[in-house]
C-alpha cells in the first residue's frame, strides 16, 4: 500500500455484483475487441495527441465506453477552458479516465510504475502523463509542484484524489495533497460526480474494478453487460481563492461529488490522516 495513498476496503467478493441482464457471447466479444483496438489506437497516437482538437478527444473518450456498450450521460456545468483546471472525481473504474476525457482532455496521474511498461510506457510518458511515485512520501513535494507547473501552463489536469478506486456504493474520502498543486496555480477545481446504473436506474457495481480484480474480468464483466449506464454530472467549479488552505479545498470538493455537507466531510477525513 501506498505511504501517501490509502487502499479501498472494497473487493471484487464483496461488492461487485454478478451481471443480471447478459448479452449475447458474440456482442460482448465484438465490444471487447472494439475498445481494445480503440485503446491502442489512443496509446498510438498518444505522443501526437496535443495536435487534436479538443473535440475530437472528447469523441474518442466517450466512444471508448459506449464501444464497451455503456450509455454514457453527462450533466451539469460545463467545464471552463482556456485555463488551467484540477479535475477531481471519485474513482470507480478504469472507465473513469475516458469518461473524465470527455468532460475536458487532461494530463492524467499515473503510478510511476507505468512507466517501466514495455512499448506502452514510453508511449504514454510522450503523450504527457504525469507520474507518481506513491511509495516514496518524499516525492511527494515534487508531484505537487509538477502538477503546479502543468496548470500554470494553461493545461487540464485530471486526478481521483481518493487514492485507490471504490465500488461506488461506498467513497472513501479526498485527499487533500493534489489540492495544494490548484492552490499554488491560482486555478479552478473541477469536481465530477461518476455513477453506474444498470438498465433499471439503480446504481450498479458491474463496472467497480476494485481491490485484486483482474482487468480482463473486469472487461468482460462490463462488456458483457446489457444496459449499463455511467453517469457523468460536472458540478459547479471552485474559484481561485475561495477556500484558505487544501484542507478546505478538499473538503468542499469531496462534499460535492459525495453529496454531503463539507464540515461533515472534513471532520471525518481528519478523524482519517
Amino acid at each position: 500500500m501506498s505511504v501517501w495513498l490509502p487502499g479501498a476496503p472494497c473487493t471484487p467478493r464483496a461488492c461487485v455484483e454478478a451481471t443480471a441482464s447478459l448479452t449475447a457471447v458474440p456482442r460482448a466479444v465484438l465490444r471487447l475487441a472494439a475498445v481494445v483496438v480503440l485503446v491502442l489506437v489512443g496509446v498510438v497516437l498518444a505522443p501526437v495527441g496535443g495536435r487534436f482538437p479538443s473535440r475530437v478527444v472528447r469523441w474518442w473518450s466517450r466512444t471508448v465506453v459506449r464501444a464497451a456498450g455503456v450509455r454514457v450521460r453527462v450533466t451539469g456545468a460545463t467545464a471552463p477552458t482556456g485555463t488551467g483546471l484540477l479535475l477531481v472525481a471519485n474513482h470507480i473504474s478504469w472507465l473513469d479516465i475516458p469518461l473524465l476525457a470527455g468532460v475536458r482532455p487532461a494530463r492524467m496521474l499515473a503510478k510511476d510504475e507505468i512507466r517501466r511498461w514495455p512499448v506502452a510506457g514510453t508511449l504514454v510518458a510522450r503523450g504527457g502523463v504525469l507520474f507518481i511515485d506513491r511509495d516514496r512520501l518524499r516525492a511527494l513535494p515534487a508531484t505537487v509542484a509538477t502538477i503546479a507547473d502543468a496548470l500554470r501552463a494553461g493545461r487540464a489536469v485530471a486526478v481521483f484524489p481518493e487514492g485507490s478506486t471504490w465500488c461506488g456504493r461506498a467513497q472513501g474520502h479526498f485527499r487533500r495533497a493534489v489540492f495544494q498543486a490548484a492552490l499554488d496555480a491560482r486555478v479552478p477545481v473541477q469536481p465530477v460526480r461518476i455513477r453506474y446504473r444498470d438498465r433499471a436506474g439503480a446504481a450498479s457495481t458491474v463496472a467497480a474494478f476494485v481491490g485484486d480484480d483482474p482487468l480482463l474480468a473486469s472487461l468482460w464483466r462490463v462488456v458483457s453487460a446489457r444496459g449499463l449506464v455511467a453517469e457523468v454530472e460536472v458540478l459547479p467549479a471552485l474559484a481561485p481563492g475561495s477556500h484558505p488552505d487544501r484542507r478546505t479545498l478538499a473538503a468542499a470538493a469531496g462534499a460535492q461529488v459525495r453529496g454531503g455537507p463539507p464540515e461533515r466531510q472534513t471532520s471525518s477525513s481528519r478523524r482519517r490522516r
